[in-house]
């Protein structure tokens, strides 16, 4: 992660004719070239948009995601908030950082080669042995698949950054930084899976730490990672429409389920219109505003960082969707409060945490901070008003506040915009 306006690679005369770096006139390096220099990729590009091959990534990713807010929503059911609290945070860091730091270095670095293309299959490959490890972290606190998936995605980044020190003089500092940090933390991940007792979380910890920081460190002297912040500003929205997606398909999976078994009840609907006006709330709060302004160190940072919060928060809805419903259709071992919590701590978290990712990148996207801290606090106190209330018309409560709070700040918005700029 780089400064977009501090020291980037300007291209050279024959990256922007496209002959030596083979860029053609887009800018985009052609698909089935068999091995170029990976010299990076012009941040200033006209029209840069996520490859094929980004998305194919992403879906992989979609079966991990779904598998950790799946285990996320069988651990609630059955009442173990132990495990929910600690082994899903933990799952969703693993999907998230690897995410994460192949969407920044395809950024800078995506040569499309060969070599590219067969690195990221085999970190999809990484992607599906740590989806097929979440199950046993949650149940029996097994993470040794969880970390084989990861590390050998992270494994092929330390690969990945290598080609980058060799083909990119200008950037071989940061990148052999990132090498090194990368292969340091990976063989902690390894001898973690010995720690003893109380040992495994105090080590979880220094690891997650040592994984943060190492970009931070990477980045902090010398040339900067030249990523292109429009590519990356799509790449975050892109994953976020995916995460919502599962949301929608948990929801579908446990109303269909409940009709199926129960019919069509009242507190089924409520759930029902109570989710979707969330769904499509959080989504509008989103992508309201401008692209986020990453022109900083540590603008990037915060988002990039923030987003844990954002994508962890927003699978959590959909398992907190199915969980109020199972309360509701008495198929829980769950109290009603702690039922209308797991809908509403993700709600809470996602309002807060975009009201100050899009504070701090200047999107524009917030009229006033008090209308974000009043929705996020009536949500709140819907959930503990539960069971007074009941679990579906907390749900649905919730839904049409955070309605109300997207709608009062577009008001808000618009009429701090000057005359002339509306959208």
């Amino acid at each position: 992660m780089g400064n977009e306006d501090d020291g980037r690679m300007a291209p050279t005369a024959e990256d922007r004719s496209g002959t030596a770096a083979g860029t053609g006139r887009t800018g985009r390096p052609p698909g089935g070239v068999v091995r170029r220099a990976m010299r990076g990729r012009d941040p200033r590009e006209a029209h840069r948009a996520a490859t094929p091959l980004e998305l194919l990534f992403d879906l992989m990713f979609v079966v991990a995601v779904a598998q950790a807010a799946a285990q996320l929503h069988h651990a609630l059911a059955e009442g173990h908030l132990d495990t929910a609290l600690t082994g899903y945070p933990a799952v969703f860091f693993a999907i998230w950082w690897a995410w994460l730091n192949f969407a920044w270095f395809a950024s800078a670095y995506d040569t499309d080669d060969v070599p590219y293309r067969l690195l990221t299959l085999v970190q999809m490959a990484g992607v599906l042995v740590l989806a097929a490890g979440v199950r046993p972290a949650f149940e029996d606190g097994d993470f040794a698949a969880v970390v084989a998936g990861y590390v050998i995605m992270r494994a092929v980044m330390i690969t990945q950054w290598l080609r980058a020190a060799a083909g990119h003089p200008e950037g071989r500092t940061a990148a052999l930084r990132y090498a090194a940090g990368v292969a340091a933390v990976q063989a902690g991940w390894i001898a973690r899976l010995w720690a003893p007792g109380a040992w495994a979380w105090l080590t979880f910890l220094a690891l997650v730490s040592a994984e943060l920081a190492v970009p931070v460190w990477a980045e902090y002297r010398g040339r900067p990672t030249a990523w292109h912040a429009g590519h990356i500003a799509e790449r975050y929205g892109l994953f976020t429409l995916i995460v919502l997606g599962e949301v929608i398909l948990a929801a579908l999976t446990a109303v269909e389920s409940a009709v199926s078994e129960r019919g069509v009840s009242g507190d089924l609907v409520m759930i029902a219109v109570g989710g979707l006006l969330l769904v499509f709330s959080l989504w509008w709060i989103y992508f309201t505003g401008a692209d986020p302004a990453l022109t900083s160190l540590r603008a990037a940072l915060a988002w990039g960082y923030g987003h844990y919060l954002v994508f962890a928060s927003v699978a959590a809805l959909g398992a907190g969707l199915e969980t109020a419903l199972d309360v509701a259709e008495h198929r829980a071992h769950l109290s009603t409060r702690t039922a209308a919590l797991s809908v509403a701590v993700p709600v809470v978290l996602v309002l807060l945490t975009l009201y100050v990712l899009h504070r701090l990148t200047h999107t524009g996207a917030v009229g006033h901070p008090l209308l974000v801290i009043a929705g996020a606090a009536v949500v709140a106190a819907l959930a503990l008003a539960a069971p007074a209330i009941g679990a579906a018309a907390a749900v649905l409560g919730m839904g049409l506040t955070v309605a109300a709070t997207l709608t009062a700040n577009l008001v808000a918005v618009h009429r701090g915009t000057p005359p002339g700029e509306e959208a």
